[in-house]
């Protein structure tokens, strides 16, 4: 055993393990942290194997609402950056702080596991052991691909999108995408340019919003206000959607079978545009394959060589699984804290409808003043770990979402910050990180 068994062990440099690590280094706590690729960045370095990245890919949510509290995104980025700019801004991330050094690269993690004490044992690839007082997994949540089987036999080529790379790989083919996440849309459009022939499959009808809205990035407009109750929120800016979009149903897409906002919501402008032209066809869901043929629900069909899946993932935690339960949705309080598990934590696990990178610096925050708090002895230790255990809020903000296995412990972003806030207040904790001159200052005050 090493001599760590005193400080807490992250696993993972993505976005979610480097806001780990600032809070922890704000706060002067001990931690190692481990990190299977060469550089931090997780998912957003195209070049991590098994990363679900692809060329046309960008941020869903825009640059000013997307950095990590007390460091924003750049000035001259995108409005939505691209995959390449978030890989500079999490790299330039690690760097200001100090993290990239203490960061052990190319160590992947093979297994967790509580000990009597109630420390922990994380266990190496290659046979190292170490010892820890907490675990924080930030391992992600877009890794390990959910693969439905498809009714029939399809003789062409069925992938997964988390094998997708770029449009190269679809010219010459017919290609159908199966699913309207935001991946999904977005490989539609690249297949909707560069395929022989292209096709979507959808089974459900969906809203989409544009990215851009009078001239701004719409989740400004949304953040700017004024904030009104959901229920005029859904009609006022439902309203405004069917302005824009018109009916759907005219471009072969179906009408939503839901309110506005009870799904994660489909930023995209240009897969109507597409529709629009002709570059690519609406399809309801799928009811069986035949050799090159797909069947569609409606009585349709169509032939194809490839069909790609763009069907999300499940939140699997192979390095714990057994800690963490469930690997659709893992039951952890604020999406971070173990209720049954003292000690193991988790963050990019929350599934919401806003920019990840700000909830993932709270709920980092969150974890380090418990430490901070827990190894100082303090009452607020204890007072948050009662709620860990008891403390069930509704974080829906009175929306009623769709039963689909994504939207499995979905929780609205705006009651889940409202939510962390006012636990945070009750304990005297902050929620966002130091600009990272502050930083510097205070370690440089702390060593004189």
């Amino acid at each position: 055993m090493s001599e760590n068994e005193h400080d807490t062990c992250v696993i993972g440099a993505g976005p979610a393990g480097l806001a780990v690590a600032r809070a922890l280094a704000e706060r002067d706590l001990p931690y190692t942290h481990i990190e299977r690729h060469t550089g931090p960045g997780g998912l957003w370095d195209i070049d991590n194997p098994g990363s679900p990245m692809y060329e046309s890919a960008h941020f869903i949510s825009s640059k000013s609402l997307s950095g990590f509290g007390g460091c924003p995104m750049p000035d001259h980025f995108a409005d939505y950056p691209p995959h390449r700019q978030i890989l500079s801004y999490l790299t330039s991330f690690a760097e200001a702080y100090g993290l990239t050094d203490r960061i052990e690269f190319g160590t992947e993690v093979r297994d967790v596991e509580k000990n009597p004490d109630g420390t922990w044992t994380v266990t190496r690839a290659d046979g190292r052991v170490s010892a820890h007082r907490q675990v924080v997994v930030c391992t992600g949540s877009q890794w390990h691909p959910n693969v439905p089987e498809l009714p029939g036999h399809f003789t062409g080529e069925i992938r997964h999108t988390v094998t997708y790379r770029s449009s190269a790989e679809l010219q010459g083919k017919r290609v159908l995408v199966v699913g309207a996440g935001n991946s999904g849309l977005d490989i539609a459009c690249d297949a909707a340019r560069s395929a022989d022939h292209a096709a979507i499959s959808m089974r459900r009808g969906y809203w989409f919003i544009p990215k851009h809205l009078f001239g701004r990035p719409v989740d400004t407009i949304a953040a700017g206000g004024p904030h009104l109750p959901m229920w005029l929120q859904q009609k006022l800016f439902g309203g405004l959607l069917r302005l824009v979009n018109g009916d759907p149903r005219r471009l072969g897409l179906q009408k939503p079978d839901h309110k506005l906002f009870e799904t994660h919501p489909a930023i995209n402008s240009l897969l109507i545009h597409h529709l629009q032209h002709g570059d690519i066809t609406a399809r309801p869901g799928i009811a069986r394959t035949e050799g090159r043929t797909v069947h569609f629900t409606d009585g349709t069909s169509d032939d194809f060589d490839l069909i790609l899946l763009a069907t999300g993932y499940v939140h699997k935690v192979p390095v714990a699984q057994r800690y963490f339960g469930d690997e659709q949705h893992p039951d952890l309080y604020l999406s971070s804290f173990s209720r049954d598990h003292e000690g193991l934590f988790g963050v990019g696990f929350v599934e919401t409808n806003s920019g990840a990178y700000q909830l993932f610096d709270s709920q980092a925050q969150l974890i380090a003043s418990f430490i901070q708090d827990t190894r100082a002895g303090l009452s607020t230790a204890e007072r948050f770990a009662r709620l860990v255990r008891s403390d069930r809020p509704d974080l829906s903000g009175g929306l009623k979402f769709v039963d689909s296995p994504r939207h499995t412990g979905y929780v609205h972003s705006d009651a889940f910050v409202k939510y962390l806030g006012k636990v945070a207040e009750g304990m005297g904790w902050r929620t966002a990180g130091l600009p990272p001159r502050a930083t510097s200052v205070r370690q440089e005050a702390v060593a004189s």
